[in-house]
């Protein structure tokens, strides 16, 4: 393989014996001691050769597996009233199909850092991938909703073993320089899937047998899995940490108890439980920090919280995700029960968000070379929760154009901000740490998204209580946006705290320094 190299640089520097290997050459290149051609970064197996993988073509690779995952985890709750109807139960036992899945991603995403160490990031990525294909197959196979429910569970522990172990793929595999592009792709199956769900399950259910709502999965993943075999190289760092089997099982209770609590408090009848799970997730996630001072390799590091880009994105992000948690719950209702539109329509109006997402990707890069990731957040922070809060003042008299346009701005600016705190957050992350980052990183992600959903759902009971209104009204919806960008307009004055220079290499502004001469 060729690298073109600029002449004012001399190609001697970056020779190195020809019994190196594809993955000592892939981290030259993310490291930036050897520049990637025109924005490629090198990949491919050790077996096969090397191959020259635009980063686009890794990135999209990693996203259509989490795009499956995203669009899964909402696509099931249109189809939950006919699977009852199939299975001989009530709908409101259903749930149980969703929490199991909710418990899942919270038992086994502080451990996935810890698998891609032991065993690589790109086998344990293709496994995941092929669990939860076959937790797709059981879910369409399930006779019984016992049965669902534990296929259900399977395919969680797949779903919490792709989100972070894609990431930590991608940012093993492209060079730095390429990471906010890189991210944007990234970013987009988190923002598309909970909007282009539940028409998709209404459409499914209405049209076809809800079973194949999870054997769409099956060609997606397969798919998926050869992609990945061909295209992305196993890159991985040395470790030899043990399992934290203590922190494993403490983690596990305190997040799993505080997901399933969030996920119980959306409902009026599950209010009291929901503070007995969420009360008993604290004490155990208090134990667990008890715990992670003292233990020498933690399944979840909070010493990473001292990383000040990493810090910043992790609080920043929380908090604008509590907005991107609830808006897929509060737009839909509010286009069906407000505006009395149907679940096809309220689809073609949400779908805007995901037009604005994708119309986000091509100019990310630009933005934050102009104006660095400090400026920009702050910006973006600032119009991209005033654009959700423009949601708050829709009403019938509105033109559902001008809707859709509200709907299409609030796409772009969310998935702008996404696409900036996800790439920030590991600018000062050394390679031996990317792993836990990843796992760290991810689970805090999944944590606040369910929070919005919980404090979306809380407000709009919450001011229908207050009114004396047995339905929503246009009233109730205006509380619960203005509430959940309140609290996400917030991470502005996080934002603020950044460096100005910070993340000047990721976003251009700086150029990256070279190794020394060996």
């Amino acid at each position: 393989m060729n690298l073109h190299l600029p002449d004012s640089l001399d190609p001697r520097r970056y020779l190195r014996p020809r019994r190196r290997n594809i993955a000592s050459v892939t981290s030259e290149v993310r490291d930036g001691i050897v520049p990637a051609a025109d924005g490629i970064a090198q990949t491919g197996d050790h077996a096969g050769g090397s191959a020259s993988v635009n980063y686009r073509t890794v990135a999209l690779i990693i996203a259509c597996a989490m795009f499956m995952e995203s669009l899964d985890a909402t696509v099931l709750a249109t189809a939950l009233p006919t699977m009852a109807r199939d299975f001989g139960v009530r709908a409101p036992e259903m749930s149980v199909t969703l929490t199991s899945y909710l418990l899942a991603l919270a038992v086994f995403i502080p451990a996935s850092g810890t698998i891609a160490d032991r065993f690589g990031a790109k086998p344990v990525f293709r496994a995941a991938i092929l669990l939860f294909v076959a937790g797709s197959l059981a879910c369409g196979m399930a006779p019984t909703l016992e049965l669902m429910t534990l296929a259900r569970f399977v395919q969680g522990i797949g779903g919490a073993m792709m989100l972070p172990v894609g990431r930590l793929v991608l940012l093993r595999s492209v060079a730095k320089r390429d990471m906010v592009s890189a991210m944007s792709w990234l970013i987009m199956p988190a923002l598309i899937g909970p909007i282009l769900g539940p028409p998709l399950g209404g459409f499914i259910v209405g049209y076809a047998d809800w079973r194949w709502i999870f054997w769409l999965n099956l060609p997606i993943g397969i798919l998926g899995f050869l992609l990945v075999g061909r295209f992305i190289a196993d890159v991985r760092e040395p470790s030899s940490a043990p399992f934290d089997l203590p922190g494993f099982l403490l983690s596990a209770v305190a997040l799993g108890c505080l997901l399933s609590g969030f996920e119980m408090a959306s409902r009026e009848d599950g209010a009291a439980f929901a503070a007995l799970l969420i009360g008993v997730g604290a004490i155990a996630g208090g134990l667990y920090l008890m715990h992670a001072r003292r233990a020498a390799h933690p399944i979840l590091d909070i010493s990473l919280m001292r990383v000040t880009t990493f810090r910043l994105s992790l609080i920043g992000g929380s908090l604008t995700r509590i907005t991107q948690g609830a808006q897929p719950f509060l737009l839909p209702l509010m286009m069906q029960l407000a505006f009395g539109l149907s679940p096809a329509q309220s689809g073609a109006m949400t779908v805007g968000t995901a037009i604005g997402s994708f119309g986000m990707k091509p100019v990310a890069r630009r933005l934050l070379h102009r104006f660095g990731f400090r400026q920009s957040l702050i910006v973006m922070g600032v119009l991209g929760t005033g654009a959700y809060a423009l949601c708050g003042l829709f009403r019938p008299g509105w033109p559902l154009p001008a809707v859709f346009a509200v709907l299409v701005l609030s796409g772009f600016l969310m998935s702008f901000q996404f696409t900036a705190y996800n790439t920030i957050a590991y600018d000062e992350i050394g390679k031996e740490r990317m792993s836990a980052a990843t796992s760290f990183y991810s689970t805090f992600q999944q944590l606040m998204l369910s929070l919005g959903i919980c404090v979306g759902a809380t407000a709009l009971h919450a001011s229908m209580a207050a009114h004396g209104r047995a339905e929503p009204a246009f009233a109730d919806f205006s509380a619960a946006f203005w509430t959940v960008t309140g609290l996400s307009l917030l991470a502005v004055f996080v934002n603020a705290r950044f460096d100005p220079a910070a993340g000047a290499e990721m976003s251009g502004r700086a150029a990256p320094q070279p190794a020394p001469a060996a």
